[in-house]
């Protein structure tokens, strides 16, 4: 079990349930991997220390993931340092704080399979009327788009927000698509998801409820696609797109993430931030996509935002 007791005593009422959840997630999500994996080489790393816990799995080289990585942690500091607040709330710079979280970001090896990523996180400062917030985001990445796998992506994430008025479910789903997108490129990261941030209107228990839904329908999401695509046979051709397609998933992460840059402010361990990065890249010179190609068709059509979860 992690030491986490001594961050735990600043907590608000039910945060500490909301910790339980986060470990028993990650556990479960482990589980769940080492249905598709065989071969693969785990790495479990327990860090524990006064104002830091982390559990870290981190898998490569297996038949399914070419890399993959279930981080969660508890931070607390006497004072968010201001590059953590420059961009949102710069009125909590130098308070202290408590953040937790879980992430998983997957790098499967077949290019069928879509990269995936997800995290869950709570924020606390640690004072007389402290402010405090959810959030939680999940996203996919295809390289070769299909309608089903669309489809059913965007109804699960949709399920996950019963709880709400369909309209905020669009507002997330917007926020999503918004976000993951890469000026420099003018085009998105992957075809979006939820994205939920700074979650703090009404009760507290109804803000907690909505994210863990949102961890409890991120396998249902996922998994049906790993199913349908991980035995789909590919050349070395459609490797070589994936290659290229994960640049874009490298330059947002280094260049427009807030989670890379929070961490990084706060002098987090940088093994563990840049877990996220794929195992192998290229930057082919003004690599363009066959007319009428799959290549194609995935910018041209399924990059481009659409109400899948409607459909």
């Amino acid at each position: 079990m992690l030491q986490t007791e001594s961050l735990l005593q600043s907590l608000m009422p039910g945060a500490k349930s909301f910790n339980v959840f986060l470990q028993q997630l990650q556990r479960h999500w482990a589980n769940r991997l080492a249905h598709y994996e065989s071969r693969a080489s785990w790495q479990i790393e327990r860090r524990s220390q006064a104002r830091h816990d982390s559990l870290i799995y981190q898998i490569r080289d297996g038949q399914f993931l070419e890399k993959g990585g279930i981080n969660y942690s508890m931070i607390k500091g006497d004072a968010l340092p201001v590059q953590a607040t420059a961009n949102n709330n710069p009125n909590l710079s130098g308070k202290a704080f408590v953040a937790m979280g879980i992430s998983m970001i997957l790098h499967p090896k077949n290019p069928y399979v879509p990269t995936v990523h997800t995290n869950l996180r709570y924020f606390q400062t640690l004072c007389d009327q402290p402010i405090w917030w959810f959030a939680g985001v999940m996203d996919l990445t295809p390289f070769y788009g299909f309608d089903e796998d669309c489809i059913h992506w965007h109804q699960t994430c949709k399920k996950a927000c019963s709880s709400v008025p369909v309209e905020d479910y669009l507002i997330y789903k917007k926020a999503c698509d918004d976000y993951y997108y890469l000026p420099h490129r003018k085009e998105h990261r992957g075809i979006g998801g939820l994205w939920i941030e700074h979650h703090n209107q009404g009760d507290f228990s109804d803000c907690q409820n909505l994210i863990e839904s949102l961890g409890n329908h991120f396998l249902p999401a996922y998994e049906p696609i790993v199913k349908r695509r991980t035995s789909m046979p590919y050349s070395q051709n459609h490797r070589d797109f994936q290659q290229l397609r994960r640049n874009r998933y490298v330059e947002f992460n280094l260049l427009y993430d807030r989670g890379t840059k929070f961490g990084l402010s706060l002098g987090s361990r940088s093994e563990s931030i840049l877990i996220s990065m794929p195992p192998t890249v290229t930057w082919p010179y003004n690599w363009q996509p066959s007319p009428g190609s799959e290549e194609e068709k995935l910018v041209r059509y399924y990059l481009q935002p659409q109400a899948w979860g409607c459909v």
